[in-house]
């Protein structure tokens, strides 16, 4: 599966190219994030949320399945000014890097497995940004598959062991259903979860 995924996204970043905008759901979190420390993009694609959060001032390391996808990260890192480190793995068989991590971001990349990771990544206060298709979204587009998508509802049960900050679902300003949510790890001692 891994072989056949990371053709898929090789081949579409390929011929399509990838969107350079970052997630105006992250660029709407601006205030929440911080402006130094570490983040981890995971399965970030081509960095359009990397760069975005290097250019605020984060050492930001990406991962991804698609070794286009991180040759066209790397440069549009250097077209803005900034480093950003890739890392090709798959996230279906290879661990994420270790923490501790000040943000981690999911965004439009599904593997239920590590929202279990999560909160032993993240550093104290640490926040964990998500955002991702639901099944509602099949009402008016036939992609992503439901393989591939959250059921309503779903999000803030993976989030179990996080305090949220911020979650809504709901139709996008882009015509998806999505459901989107900040998190945070609660410091040790601040009698959280």
């Amino acid at each position: 599966m891994a072989d056949a995924d990371r053709q898929k996204w090789d081949a579409r970043y390929a011929a399509e190219g990838a969107p350079e905008e970052p997630s105006a759901w992250l660029m709407s979190l601006d205030g929440h994030l911080p402006r130094e420390g570490r983040a981890l993009d995971v399965g970030g694609g081509a960095g359009r949320n990397a760069v975005w959060l290097a250019k605020r001032g984060l050492r930001v390391t990406l991962v991804d399945i698609s070794p286009v996808g991180l040759s066209v990260a790397e440069e549009r890192g250097r077209e803005a000014g900034v480093t950003i480190e890739t890392l090709r793995r798959d996230l279906e068989e290879e661990p994420l890097p270790e923490g501790p991590w000040d943000v981690i971001l999911q965004s439009h990349y599904l593997e239920r497995p590590l929202f279990r990771r999560y909160p032993r990544l993240l550093a104290p206060n640490g926040l964990l940004v998500v955002e991702h298709p639901t099944r509602s979204n099949l009402l008016r587009h036939a992609r992503p598959g439901a393989a591939f998508l959250l059921e309503d509802g779903e999000l803030p049960s993976l989030c179990a062991g996080l305090s949220m900050v911020r979650y809504e679902e709901g139709w996008t300003e882009q015509g998806r259903h999505e459901a989107r949510c900040l998190a945070r790890r609660v410091a040790d001692g601040d009698g959280g979860g």
